[in-house]
């Protein structure tokens, strides 16, 4: 049976419609202050309630869901309050507005300067990241904490890979479940905006033959990026607590910069025996 492709213009918007969809059917209508009926067939709040609540017609909101209409941002606020998402589920929502332009492509080159910021960093661990979050650049720190780029494939030069097809990474990471999932998140919201893009395809086609990976991306499960303190178990020196800094490259848009900076003393003498080789 053949199935008809749905047109790159539509996609965004049956994502969109999926990602309600799929919030809607985890609450019940106590959490939104109505009645609990009983003898409900399906799970969830019923669209008629949702779209009652959020001041629009039931008409509008089934054809949201559908992926059948645009929609403005004052919709998509009203809808994200009924559904009760959080800060990261509204930003996702929102990113789904029409009027938003589409993103340019990123080049995959790394600037001079950059390259320069990326090796003064050491022995703190950094890197150069494509939107697609392939490894463009990396100082000997970042290879050290966790293994050098240069010995890979160029298609498993990627963070997600390493975090969830790149076995080590389990046990370097003590809070694996809780990276690996916020992750996720984070690369779904990207990916959503871009759904011919064949690179974030192949990326997803991949980490879908991760159970773990694959139960997340069912539920739809998506996050924002919070700055944080990391902690490694390294097998060289230990347990180390690392600051997480991203910051935006001006000069080449859509790259990011990471870097990994000591939250402890212990940690900084831990990432200083690592660049000395353990």
């Amino acid at each position: 049976m053949s199935t008809v492709p749905t047109p790159p213009g539509e996609y965004p918007r049956h994502e969109l419609g999926a990602f309600l969809r799929s919030r809607r059917e985890r609450l019940t209508p106590k959490d939104v202050g109505l009645p609990d009926a009983s003898g409900r067939r399906t799970p969830g709040l019923r669209r008629a309630e949702v779209a009652e609540l959020a001041g629009i017609s039931i008409s509008w909101y089934t054809w949201l869901e559908q992926g059948r209409v645009r929609t403005s941002e004052q919709v998509l606020r009203a809808v994200s309050r009924v559904l009760r998402l959080d800060a990261a589920e509204t930003a996702h929502v929102l990113s789904f507005v029409e009027e938003s332009r589409p993103p340019t492509d990123a080049p995959t080159w790394v600037s001079p300067n950059l390259l320069t910021l990326v090796q003064a960093m050491t022995p703190h661990p950094a890197v150069v990241l494509h939107p697609h979050w392939d490894l463009l650049a990396w100082n000997t720190g970042y290879a050290a904490l966790l293994t050098d780029p240069a010995r890979l494939h160029s298609k498993q030069r990627n963070l997600l890979w390493l975090v969830f097809r790149w076995p080590p990474a389990r046990t370097l990471l003590p809070d694996w479940e809780h990276e690996a999932r916020a992750l996720l998140g984070q690369f779904r919201f990207r990916a959503a905006r871009r759904p011919n893009d064949p690179r974030f395809a192949e990326l997803i086609g991949e980490l879908l033959s991760d159970g773990d990976a694959a139960r997340w991306c069912e539920r739809r499960e998506t996050a924002a990026f919070q700055p944080s303190v990391r902690r490694f178990r390294h097998p060289a020196v230990g347990e180390l607590r690392l600051r997480y800094v991203k910051l935006a490259a001006v000069d080449e848009p859509g790259h990011r910069f990471l870097a990994y900076l000591p939250d402890d003393r212990g940690s900084e003498d831990a990432l200083r025996r690592l660049q000395a080789g353990g």
